[in-house]
């Protein structure tokens, strides 16, 4: 081609852009990118999204003379909720978690005589309990709930609150159980959490009912360990109705009765919790199916019996037995 044609041509060309741009911006390219938009595809709006929280079980194993059992593996364990075995998810043989404590002493006057031995063995249990990292919280009841103590880990001033538990008239059994619960249940999650309560349940003037006590427990997620001092032996001379309601939500959370037959044994009771407190096996599942808001569910821990002939016989195993689901009922 003729260079006098070609720099006709390009004359054009550079005239027609121009023209072309126009012309597309007349049909949407002025007006921008397209506009993204808050909703979501077609086929996701009709998908609904929910949280399904996992829920977290302490065990206590152990053998026919009530020694703990450690080192259990996980295909020792089965774990059911309302019937339905789970899958577990997570599973620590010996727990790390950290210890959030609300030590409770029973001051009434039907109290009054072993007073001095319960001072002493709750101030030798502090020592023992409380490791770095661990908080506790000393509490006296009678005829109300006083708490001595924020949590701390500073071990000689629990000690020192123990030692000045005053007597008193009454016994606010379920109150001492729902405000410890309570107060608890403040604290930061992901911590174990549990009340350790030395009473001779001996209930007479609680604001609080049983059902209110269990809740708050439950709802805490709390382990309630009783101790239970019986100044009179037999059933026939003592009232057993708080100590059967305590036996019912020591059940229910998970913890343990104890009986010692003199306030001696106080001591020997407390180092078993204490060991207890240790060999905790954490098990934790996603519920499936998942369970209605604001509902009271059922849980069931088995561990299956030892093969061994050394070891033959049935395990004990205790642990929460029912927890509540969030959201409204």
């Amino acid at each position: 081609m003729a260079p006098l044609a070609q720099r006709h041509l390009l004359a054009n060309l550079l005239v027609s852009i121009p023209l072309l741009l126009a012309t597309f911006s007349g049909i949407g390219l002025a007006q921008g990118p397209p506009k993204r938009s808050d909703s979501p595809p077609p086929a996701e709006q009709g998908r609904i999204r929910v949280t399904v929280n996992l829920v977290s079980v302490l065990a206590s194993v152990t053998d026919g003379q009530g020694r703990p059992v450690p080192d259990l593996p996980r295909e020792a364990f089965e774990l059911f909720e309302e019937g339905l075995r789970q899958k577990i998810e997570v599973f620590e043989p010996e727990t790390q978690l950290p210890l959030d404590l609300a030590l409770m002493i029973d001051g009434s006057l039907s109290t009054l005589k072993e007073l001095p031995f319960e001072r002493e063995a709750a101030a030798h249990f502090i020592r023992q309990v409380v490791r770095p990292g661990d908080r506790l919280s000393v509490y006296e009841f009678a005829d109300s709930v006083t708490q001595l103590t924020g949590f701390s880990s500073d071990v000689p001033a629990l000690q020192a609150a123990a030692r000045r538990i005053e007597p008193g008239a009454g016994t606010v059994l379920y109150d001492a159980v729902y405000l410890g619960a309570r107060a608890l249940g403040k604290l930061p999650a992901g911590r174990r959490r549990v009340i350790v309560l030395v009473t001779d349940a001996g209930e007479t003037t609680s604001r609080t009912d049983f059902d209110a006590a269990r809740r708050a427990a439950l709802d805490a997620e709390a382990l309630l360990y009783t101790i239970l001092i019986r100044p009179v032996k037999s059933e026939s001379g003592r009232n057993t109705a708080g100590e059967h309601a305590l036996a019912t939500i020591t059940d229910s959370t998970g913890g343990a009765m104890y009986y010692p037959e003199d306030v001696t044994e106080l001591d020997a009771t407390f180092d078993r919790i204490d060991r207890e407190l240790r060999t905790q096996y954490r098990l934790a599942y996603y519920p499936e199916p998942r369970p209605p808001e604001g509902s009271l569910r059922r849980i069931e821990v088995r561990v299956k019996p030892p093969e061994t002939e050394k070891d033959k016989g049935e395990y004990l195993v205790h642990h929460r037995k029912l927890y509540l689901t969030s959201g409204p009922p």
